[in-house]
């Protein structure tokens, strides 16, 4: 068959042309370094379950670094400051009644590191234990959602199954039996990491005791394995809800 060249205008051309490859390849991700005060440094990661980082998603990891580091530093700052206050006072001093001078600067100073030390009181830890637990509240909430979620899918496909097995269909029994595995993994993976939550709610469990409040332990989940126990774990989990929902409400209740 022979070959037939067919004019065309040079826009159209230029659009079937193939790009170099040296205009579509993805740049290789740079770390970005954020050096601290005190001699360290920070590095951001690449999260390779989000696909192929870019600059951006390098960028932001190390933001999501930064957050807690400046949250955990403040009252430090703030005492560092106070003390370097104190200091240039005292080498600027020539006469005593230069101290007694600097008496309102150094107090406007110490002003803000007291404001921290209160806020380690009964009284100052309140509205944190009780932002914390209202938190744990969502994340149980959302815990019992996507639980829920799973047991539909688990219930669901029992009856079908049920039904595939009277009729014969042996390649939908084992289609819906692969669904029911991969639901049942997916309970599995819910309930594991409320292990994570467990570890903060230990961590946090001095700071309840000096606000007055009983310290909160998860319930023991283990490892469930039908439909039966995981209805347990969502029962377990409400009612722990309902006991939270208690303790936050009297500690001021949630936004």
């Amino acid at each position: 068959m022979p070959n037939i060249d067919i004019t065309v205008s040079p826009d159209l051309e230029e659009m079937f042309d193939l790009p170099a490859c040296s205009d579509i390849s993805l740049p290789p991700p740079k770390p970005i370094t954020l050096h601290l005060p005190g001699g360290a440094t920070m590095t951001s990661f690449s999260d390779l379950s989000k696909g192929v980082p870019t600059d951006c998603a390098m960028t932001f990891s190390l933001l999501l670094q930064i957050a807690p580091f400046l949250a955990a530093t403040e009252c430090v700052v703030k005492v560092l400051k106070f003390v370097q206050t104190i200091v240039d006072v005292i080498k600027g001093a020539t006469a005593p009644t230069d101290l007694i001078s600097a008496i309102p600067k150094i107090v406007q100073a110490a002003e803000p590191v007291i404001e921290c030390a209160l806020s380690f009181t009964p009284l100052g830890l309140i509205p944190f234990i009780r932002d914390l637990l209202c938190l744990i509240i969502k994340v149980l909430k959302c815990f019992l959602s996507q639980l829920t979620s799973v047991m539909k899918i688990l219930n669901e496909t029992v009856l079908q199954i049920s039904i595939a097995q009277a009729n014969g269909n042996d390649e939908l029994v084992q289609s819906l039996t692969c669904a029911q595995n991969n639901a049942m993994t997916q309970a599995q993976h819910l309930t594991s990491s409320l292990e994570a939550l467990s570890v903060i709610l230990d961590l946090a469990g001095d700071l309840m005791q000096i606000a007055g409040v009983q310290p909160i332990k998860l319930p023991s989940i283990g490892t469930q394995t039908d439909v039966n126990g995981l209805n347990q774990v969502a029962q377990t989990i409400q009612e722990l809800v309902a006991t939270l929902q208690i303790a936050a409400d009297l500690l001021g209740g949630c936004q």
